[in-house]
């Protein structure tokens, strides 16, 4: 009797649990992003940006007023002057985060926006026909790019809203179904979230002109027009009903004005970092510049021709990006969720092209069978376990203070090596209440450690102060002719700048101005007949 050497069958629950419980590709990135962030080597990378000081503050006065703050609470210079807080409902989440759990749950919640946007954009990305290793190399170079403006700031809650928008209109684009297309008028609701937590919100509008403009090509060219007139029918509708909801904000369309006025100020587009062109020196630049380069090979190469409206957004993310550095995250973002897909559909067909050598092909055809194989394995996992205990224990440690047991796990703090860290302790144990002069991207930090014992002069609510006074600010920071009549029309008495600046060094000169405290970030100044 010949014995049977076959294996039995792995039982089909041990196979589920399988499933369930292995992390994917996209669970694998999510954690990684998150844990990097929040307690790993970038976490100091978040608290960079200083205006995350004023939000909280701002925050925590709207939780003791119960109102929206509509005059300047923070400066000596704009105090009781009207400020549009356009982000209110993120300062209130973030100062009641902060109430609770400190710095270390302001980093968490951004760490744990920023993973779910870049894992929400692998998985459309597979969803849509990106094959695996190209998607993890594409989304590798939007997270080098997005690294230029890495900041737990509001603008990352944009990040993930822009991704859910464009698969949401991509997705119905090219469907007949008008029961489907319908699914989208929950669009609206997000915009009604979005315009009080960023002013982002205006991507948006921009992606829905684009579908909207590319229906109307399609629709003159003559395609399927049964299918694109109730397609335009419901854009038509979205458009106009996320315009609505835009109103919904505690300043109406006057927010639209004040938004209209800031982004069209040339000056001010001109003098402030984050709307400049980005440098092409630094990684986050050059990441993108690859990312574009690849956009154009794969529309080179592709004998899919690509839909209107995938050109057009490559297009709005290749101008936005290149226009301005504060766009490289969204922009990045845009271009892997559209080359990717269309870039590995050329490379799987690739091995069909007879004009290629036979071990090309050859070649390319293993390729494809790797990939099919790898995004198999993936889209068989769909437990998502893991993510979901990564941020619960991410949560528990930072409601206990960032520590597990004995270890701290989490310490989210300023830098010391951007922030004048120990000027501003020195300023805290003086008590003084006079308002201190310091460069607009300090000014948040000292608002979040001194008031409201203290205020600034300047911030960088650079929508708040206007041209005219950055003008003035401009003039006294760099010293230029008249500096000293701005200082005394503002009544600065004190002055904290860094210690190598030439404002510090004119300073030191000078008989009017005597040093209280110098360190290698930061000198402070105080008027010598004050």
């Amino acid at each position: 009797m010949q014995a049977n050497s076959s294996q039995p069958a792995p039982h089909p629950s041990a196979d589920n649990w399988r499933r369930f419980l292995l992390p994917s590709a996209a669970d694998l990135l999510f954690l990684g992003v998150l844990f990097s962030l929040s307690c790993g080597a970038l976490v100091s990378r978040l608290l960079n940006d200083a205006g995350i000081g004023w939000h909280i503050r701002n925050g925590e006065l709207m939780l003791q007023s119960h109102a929206i703050t509509r005059t300047d609470p923070f400066s000596s210079t704009m105090s009781s002057q009207p400020w549009f807080a356009w982000e209110w409902l993120y300062d209130l989440l973030i100062a009641g985060i902060h109430h609770w759990m400190g710095l270390n749950g302001v980093v968490f919640l951004t760490a744990l926006v920023v993973a779910a946007t870049f894992a929400l954009t692998f998985r459309i990305t597979i969803a849509r026909g990106g094959n695996l290793p190209l998607t993890i190399v594409l989304l590798a170079l939007a997270v080098g790019a997005s690294a230029i403006h890495l900041f737990a700031r509001p603008h990352v809650f944009s990040w993930l809203f822009v991704v859910v928008w464009f698969a949401a209109l991509d997705c119905c684009e090219t469907s007949a179904e008008l029961a489907k297309n319908r699914s989208l008028f929950w669009l609206p609701a997000l915009i009604l979230l979005w315009v009080n937590v960023h002013g982002g919100f205006l991507t948006a509008f921009v992606l829905l002109g684009i579908f909207l403009a590319s229906g109307f090509l399609e629709y003159l060219a003559g395609h399927d027009r049964s299918a694109l007139v109730p397609w335009l029918k419901t854009l038509a509708s979205i458009t106009l009903l996320s315009l609505l909801a835009t109103l919904a904000n505690p300043y109406g369309y006057k927010l639209h004005e004040h938004i209209y006025r800031y982004l069209t100020n040339r000056f001010l587009m001109n003098h402030i970092e984050e709307f400049r062109s980005p440098d092409f020196h630094g990684m986050a630049a050059q990441c993108f510049v690859v990312l574009l380069l690849i956009a154009s090979v794969a529309l080179a190469v592709s004998r899919e021709k690509p839909r209107v409206s995938q050109v057009l957004v490559m297009l709005f993310a290749a101008g936005s990006g290149l226009y301005s550095a504060r766009n490289l995250p969204v922009s990045s973002l845009l271009l892997t969720l559209t080359v990717t897909p269309l870039l590995s559909r050329t490379i799987a067909d690739a091995k069909n092209r007879p004009e290629l050598a036979g071990w090309v092909r050859r070649l390319l055809s293993r390729w494809d069978s790797f990939v099919s194989r790898v995004g198999h394995m993936e889209g068989s996992l769909r437990g998502h376990l893991w993510p979901l205990a990564g941020a619960v224990f991410g949560l528990l440690i930072c409601l206990h203070g960032g520590k597990l047991g004995a270890s701290q796990i989490m310490d989210a703090h300023f830098p010391a090596k951007r922030f004048p860290v120990q000027a501003v302790d020195l300023l805290a144990q003086r008590s003084s209440h006079e308002p201190v002069f310091c460069p607009d991207y300090w000014g948040g930090y000292l608002i979040y450690r001194l008031y409201p014992q203290t205020k600034v002069v300047v911030d960088d609510r650079h929508d708040l102060y206007g041209e005219q006074f950055l003008k003035q600010y401009l003039k006294a920071i760099q010293v230029e002719s008249g500096w000293e009549q701005v200082l005394v029309e503002w009544r600065v008495n004190v002055i904290l700048v860094p210690s190598e600046s030439a404002l510090a060094n004119v300073l030191r000169e000078s008989l009017h101005w005597r040093v209280i405290y110098k360190d290698k970030v930061g000198a402070l100044y105080q008027r010598s007949s004050s």
